[in-house]
């Protein structure tokens, strides 16, 4: 046992310099220490999180693709990190609803917002009386997959591909028509940006979700529409419409044989829907960390890429940061596109 005359000296002495050790080793020493237990600290509360369920707010309806996709995700991150992910359905308003309530939970690690390319990077441009800014509202945890829409149109319509369905709008401007889910709607801009990088006159009809759109699609009520591949596929396989394109930047592994509309004519033609993990501004990095890095498990997983499948998507993996990335270029990206629709939503 160490006596009282051999005990270690005070701070005050230490750098009094009557020690004899020299100060600045003193200093080293003193912050390598306070390292080393920070460090310790760190790793032990990334080690213990969660400790108890994880709320996923998620800014659509039950039963929906995005609810499905969403409870794949919590389901094989619950079984990760061995507490429940509860799925909290918000719908409504565009997924406003979802994200003004995400942002306003407790950034403790514990509320999670399954996010999408609407609710963080086109809603910012489209409505006016957000009550939050969606890109500054999150720390990105990750995305989760990908998906694209297909321009399909009936087969009544006198175009086979791309270039031919430009041609004839430009024969007869302001005469074709495309249907969307409603104003800003992903395969609403879709057709958008379309239109401009085309330099054609189509007209938007809006409609209270896809399903009333593809239904005049077939009755050959309007000219075109773009929807996503999962919910198009069937209807191509059994030759009920034509598909002349996807928008994203590669061929659909759904639909092979359908170029995409950038090597149809229109090069740099992009759109792709993502999804991801958010958690509100201010969530312990640590606790990000630990999400992401269960998320890469979860996704690496051959039963989860045959189920995203199964949906049109296909996993996104990396890091917060390359969301973060990805959330400000989409962000970007839509503002124009919106701004010159004039869609604008209250």
């Amino acid at each position: 046992m160490r006596s009282s005359s051999t005990r270690w000296p005070s701070l005050a002495y230490v750098l009094s310099g009557k020690s004899g050790a020299p100060i600045h080793l003193v200093l080293a020493g003193m912050l390598l220490c306070m390292a080393v237990l920070m460090h310790g600290g760190v790793a032990r509360a990334a080690a213990s999180y969660p400790t108890k369920p994880i709320r996923l707010i998620v800014p659509f309806p039950a039963g929906g693709p995005t609810d499905g996709m969403a409870r794949l995700i919590g389901q094989h991150l619950s079984q990760q990190l061995g507490q429940p992910v509860v799925v909290d359905n918000r719908g409504g308003a565009g997924g406003t609803i979802a994200t003004e309530a995400a942002a306003a939970a407790s950034p403790d690690g514990y509320t999670l917002f399954f996010s999408t390319t609407g609710t963080l990077a086109i809603n910012p441009s489209l409505y006016r009386s957000l009550k939050v800014d969606p890109v500054k509202a999150f720390d990105a945890v990750g995305s989760v997959a990908s998906t694209t829409n297909v321009l399909v149109v009936p087969n009544s319509l006198p175009a086979g591909n791309i270039k031919e369905l430009v041609a004839l709008a430009k024969q007869k401007p302001g005469s074709l028509t495309f249907g969307s889910a409603g104003n800003g709607s992903s395969n609403h801009l879709s057709g958008e940006l379309f239109k401009s990088m085309a330099g054609i006159d189509i007209v938007h009809v809006p409609y209270k979700g896809s399903a009333a759109a593809f239904t005049d699609l077939l009755g050959g009520r309007i000219s075109m529409m773009f929807d996503t591949v999962s919910s198009q596929v069937q209807y191509i396989a059994g030759g009920k419409v034509k598909a002349l394109g996807v928008t994203g930047p590669l061929r659909s592994e759904a639909l092979p044989k359908v170029p995409t509309v950038a090597e149809s004519g229109l090069p740099g033609y992009d759109v792709t829907i993502w999804f991801g993990l958010s958690a509100p501004k201010g969530t312990p990095p640590e606790a990000v960390h630990r999400l992401n890095a269960e998320l890469q498990k979860v996704l690496a997983q051959a039963d989860v890429k045959k189920q995203l499948a199964i949906l049109g998507a296909n996993p996104l993996p990396g890091t917060p940061a390359d969301f973060e990335k990805l959330i400000q270029h989409d962000a970007a990206k839509w503002a124009p596109v919106v701004k010159t629709s004039g869609a604008t939503l209250d």
